[in-house]
């Protein structure tokens, strides 16, 4: 059960559920909980019995899978409002987590068990809704993941990594491996595209941090 204050949080950042009957409320209420989850928590790995679906009220959560080399790539990223399809699909095939969903800022997010969800999905077309949403969001992002692997230099996608990091702080607060991590590359070669743009003055790279010096050659060299 969540209290009114959690209450609160949650309909501030699902603004659907302003468009909720008052028995859809009630069920939410009774049946959801609430949890924090500290940054570097696994909320699952591959393998997992998925028992509750999280919708975040705040914080951010990676989700990505690693290969029998150990590298690994990232599928998608979900925070304040959003949910993990993959935990939805798990869920409502009751099969196992099929990737990694570890939480990379402090979250705070509402729990929906398992069995209510199946039972909302099927009586409720705002979850409806809700899931075809998610799904269709989720889908776009991993297209464009396939894209990108499959038809993008890893030295443009790098630049375009900056580029999306850089609106949020500069210098970028990253080391080559995690970069390397979010692109299904190696920390050698990250290395290398780093140097090389480094190298004409598009960035300097320091200890754990990347400092764009100049945005508009990095768009230029990303748009090649």
């Amino acid at each position: 059960m969540i209290t009114d204050a959690q209450f609160a949080q949650a309909l501030y950042v699902l603004p659907m559920l302003n468009q909720a009957d008052p028995q859809v409320i009630r069920a939410f209420q009774q049946q959801a909980f609430f949890a924090r989850i500290p940054a570097g928590k696994n909320i699952f790995v591959e393998g997992d019995d998925v028992n509750a679906i999280a919708l975040l009220i705040s914080g951010a959560v990676r989700v990505y899978k690693v290969g029998e080399t150990g590298r690994e790539i990232t599928l998608y990223r979900f925070g304040s409002g959003e949910s993990c399809i993959l935990s939805a699909n798990a869920v409502l095939s009751q099969l196992s987590f099929s990737a990694i969903a570890t939480v990379e800022q402090d979250a705070e997010a509402v729990m929906i068990p398992a069995p209510s969800f199946r039972q909302w999905i099927q009586q409720y077309d705002l979850w409806r809704n809700f899931l075809f949403t998610l799904l269709s969001q989720r889908l776009a992002l991993v297209m464009e993941i396939v894209d990108e692997v499959t038809f993008r230099r890893m030295d443009i996608r790098v630049a375009g990594f900056l580029l999306e990091r850089v609106k949020n702080q500069n210098p970028i607060s990253i080391t080559h491996q995690e970069i390397a991590a979010d692109l299904g590359s190696s920390r050698e070669v990250i290395s290398r595209i780093l140097e090389n743009l480094a190298s004409q003055g598009m960035i300097v790279v320091e200890r754990g941090l990347i400092r764009v010096q100049d945005i508009q050659q990095l768009q230029k060299y990303a748009a090649v």
